[in-house]
């Protein structure tokens, strides 16, 4: 039943769209894509970025036991203040990225309903998010932004709903490259799923004589109008699909590709396949695209060393990969990829020589418009027990929300204040809305 209260909050929604159009058109036509990479079972970024000053390397290696790395073995980088870190010795290829000041690091950032420091969580005096440490609702909540309500959208679905008349091919506004993803569900825009090395589309079609007869009865079959509004809104909805399909496939197959190598790995793969999707964007009528990649197996419970040296091997090559791309391309400056994770993990190393559930974590952020070379947000004392440890066992409280990361990215992307208001409600909780990392 329709009442009031649904008729205004559906009215209010629809001058919120308008007025974000407005904003997505007043940014102008330039191609802007984001790159979104989600590391699924929670990165330990205990072990991606130490700190490497004489104290702080000595609390983290005290309490990471068998967990900790050699410090001789961390690859150094340095911010413009001479602070000090090292990252994982299998991120060489971001190294050089980050000295190239091309890659940022976003320090300590989580779920969070407004900003809460280590006693308030202790004590809940302060909104907490949904289930915290849950793998599930921590992954929904870094793709929603919505710390403590259910939905059905994502805020990079939603940037997609504000931006996609900027496209003449709306249905590429969104796709991903890992599955169904609700970071990319918009209120109108839907992501196009990529199959990565095959044929995005039907299956059980071929090239034979009787496999395109089948096919040819199925497309006529869609095309009749019965008179049903019901089955001629599916049959469209079908038809936009097989559209889009054979336009993907066309764009990631074929023999012309990159000069780009890419590791052949399952990370490397889906950002070989966003990159010649990129490469094809003049053709494919697109000036605004918010992809989603992910690699998994981050859940290190166990054997925590040689899972993430293996898992950290992927990634670093991958968005290395991904970024000299970009380069070849001429779209270094207009393509910004970052990493997602639902939580970090404990600095207190598990029974198992792995890590528990954490909380907040460090994220990365690679592109010609990153204002690289720099750790953003506030480091966590890397100690147990310490101001920032919410539990006892190196759980960080988070110091820069989801809400500011996602911002931050977003304002790049081509919202104003306003917009952003209404991409991410719980913004207005916090006072910084943009980190400053993008230019």
């Amino acid at each position: 039943m329709l009442t009031r209260r649904s008729l205004l909050h559906s009215l209010a929604a629809a001058g919120a769209l308008g007025r974000l159009r407005q904003t997505a058109s007043a940014a102008g036509t330039e191609y802007k894509s984001l790159v979104c990479v989600f590391l699924f079972g929670g990165n330990d970024c205990n072990n991606m970025i130490v700190p490497l000053g004489a104290e702080q390397y000595r609390d983290y290696s005290r309490a990471r036991g068998g967990l900790a790395l050699p410090q001789t073995s961390l690859l150094p980088v340095t911010t413009p203040g001479g602070v000090a870190y090292g990252l994982h010795p299998r991120l060489a290829d971001l190294q050089q990225l980050f000295t190239r000041k091309k890659l940022a690091i976003v320090a300590n950032v989580g779920m969070l309903t407004r900003p809460t420091t280590r006693d308030q969580y202790r004590q809940r005096t302060a909104p907490l998010p949904s289930n915290l440490f849950s793998h599930s609702d921590q992954q929904t909540q870094w793709q929603s932004s919505y710390p403590d309500t259910s939905s059905r959208t994502g805020w990079g679905g939603r940037a997609a709903d504000f931006t996609q008349q900027l496209n003449t091919n709306r249905g590429l506004t969104p796709s991903s490259l890992s599955g169904n993803t609700m970071l990319l569900a918009g209120k109108e825009a839907r992501p196009a799923l990529v199959t990565v090395g095959g044929v995005t589309g039907l299956s059980g079609f071929n090239d034979t004589p009787p496999s395109q007869a089948r096919l040819r009865g199925f497309l006529d079959l869609l095309n009749i109008n019965e008179g049903s509004a019901l089955v001629q809104i599916l049959n469209d909805t079908a038809l936009e699909g097989l559209r889009i399909s054979q336009v993907l496939s066309a764009a990631t197959g074929g023999a012309l590709g990159l000069a780009t190598r890419f590791p052949a790995t399952t990370l490397g793969r889906q950002l070989e396949s966003v990159a010649r999707i990129i490469r094809m964007r003049g053709d494919l009528g697109v000036n605004r695209q918010v992809f989603f990649c992910s690699l998994g197996g981050f859940d290190t419970h166990i054997n925590q060393l040689a899972t993430h040296d293996s898992l950290l091997s992927q990634l670093g090559p991958a968005l290395a990969a991904f970024h000299a791309a970009t380069l070849e391309l001429g779209v270094e400056n207009q393509v910004t990829a970052f990493t997602e994770s639902e939580f970090g993990r404990t600095l207190q190393p598990s029974s198992g020589a792995g890590s528990d559930h954490g909380w907040g974590s460090h994220h990365m952020i690679v592109g010609g418009a990153v204002k690289g070379g720099n750790v953003y947000g506030q480091f966590p004392v890397v100690a147990m027990g310490g101001p920032d440890d919410a539990t006892g066992r190196g759980v960080w409280v988070p110091t820069t929300s989801v809400d500011q990361y996602a911002a931050s990215l977003a304002t790049w992307f081509g919202m104003d204040e306003g917009a952003l208001a209404e991409l991410l409600p719980n913004l207005a909780n916090f006072a910084q809305r943009n980190l400053g990392i993008l230019g």
